[in-house]
């Protein structure tokens, strides 16, 4: 393949070497690790590959679980960085903050459009990462803009803010149709809450209350009545608390902090962050749940994020060992096109296309399939890799 290409002056390569990670997660997808682990239940670690290959069904957390929240946290990690390629090459500040509204309308767009693939109708379903990004970004500018403490206080208050709206809000009486919301007696009582807890039980809460009122604004082939996971638009809100921490961090990576004093400060915000998360959790206070993003996990998941980029920063760019994480470069500088790739029907053709024209493989069928959806895998990433080489970056 040659020497990797180097990454331009001035861009941390620990940045695109995370986004990377999170985005070939993304892509691994294709692999069903679940179906292969019950299909080859005797072939150690498979169990605990499939479990973090799939999310959690409400609370806590799995590797994948961490995909959404680390993608959002590292918009905001690079927010600073290009705020400062802007200003130096004379934008003002109407002039960025329109691109900022336009950034976040494309994203929102191309999510929907992802969504609405192989679809009668347009899907607005506002849930997916791309459009819960999208709506927040204007105000993660704004926030850009702004002294850190600010962002602190922003953080504070979005999370205190949700963490009351849920809080506050009623409980479900005796009476309440469960099956009216896609949920079981089954599962309530394996992943239900009680007591406090209960506040934020599947589709008994006010994000579940403001989906159905919100999207049913929007042409749709049937009423909207529930999300079968639970998720909910409003997660649009905690969801830019997790960009503000990103953005924080950002600001501290490219502030005038010794290398290892960077290292050292995202090192004890994700340790503190954890704790944090974890505690509200275990007490009650606040579940860790991903699904409706609730305080906790925004603190839980941005601690595990900023553990993840003190890593990478440590390795790639105090050490400067880079040619491990070239792979994953490939990816994070191209993370829509690695999205998109991933969440359109690419794959399923793909796989298909290596069913009809590869010689039947004297295999059980299971690991034929996984053979085939390996090389999907491979195949995506030799498109980014292609396009990588010859500097073709999707941005919006």
């Amino acid at each position: 393949m040659g020497d990797p290409v180097q990454p331009p002056p001035g861009r941390l390569t620990s940045i695109d070497a995370y986004r990377g990670l999170v985005m070939f997660l993304m892509m691994a997808e294709v692999l069903r690790l679940p179906a292969v682990a019950r299909a080859f239940p005797d072939v150690p670690g498979l169990d605990l590959a499939a479990y973090h290959q799939t999310h959690v069904e409400w609370a806590g957390c799995a590797l994948h679980d961490l995909i959404q929240p680390s993608f959002s946290f590292l918009v905001g990690v690079s927010l600073p960085f290009s705020l400062a390629a802007r200003r130096s090459a004379g934008q003002s500040t109407l002039r960025m903050f329109l691109h900022a509204v336009w950034r976040g309308f494309l994203l929102i767009a191309i999510g929907t459009i992802l969504r609405s693939l192989n679809k009668d109708q347009p899907d607005y379903g506002f849930i997916d990462t791309l459009c819960q990004i999208g709506v927040g970004y204007p105000f993660l500018f704004l926030l850009g803009l702004r002294p850190v403490r600010d962002q602190w206080l922003a953080v504070v208050a979005i999370l205190v803010g949700y963490w009351a709206l849920f809080a506050f809000w009623p409980l479900p009486g005796p009476d309440y149709d469960w099956a009216a919301v896609g949920v079981t007696p089954r599962w309530l009582e394996q992943h239900g809450f009680t007591g406090f807890a209960a506040h934020w039980n599947k589709n008994a809460n006010p994000g579940h209350e403001f989906a159905v009122g919100f999207l049913n604004l929007f042409p749709r082939a049937e009423p909207y009545r529930f999300d079968g996971g639970g998720y909910v638009v409003l997660n649009a809100v905690p969801t830019l608390a997790t960009m503000t921490l990103g953005l924080i961090a950002g600001g501290v990576l490219k502030g005038d902090r010794p290398g290892w004093g960077k290292v050292g400060w995202l090192a004890a915000a994700g340790v503190v962050g954890l704790a944090v998360g974890y505690g509200l959790g275990v007490t009650g206070i606040c579940p860790v749940v991903k699904r409706i993003w609730t305080p906790s996990w925004v603190l839980f998941s941005g601690g595990w994020a900023a553990l993840l980029l003190a890593g990478f920063y440590a390795v790639n760019d105090i050490w400067l060992w880079r040619r491990w994480a070239f792979p994953l470069v490939v990816v994070g500088a191209n993370s829509i096109a690695a999205y998109c790739l991933s969440d359109s029907f690419v794959r399923p053709e793909l796989v298909a296309m290596f069913k009809r024209h590869l010689p039947e493989l004297p295999v059980r069928p299971e690991a034929a399939e996984l053979v085939y959806r390996g090389l999907t895998l491979l195949t995506l990433w030799l498109i980014l890799l292609w396009m990588y080489r010859r500097r073709v970056f999707i941005k919006v």
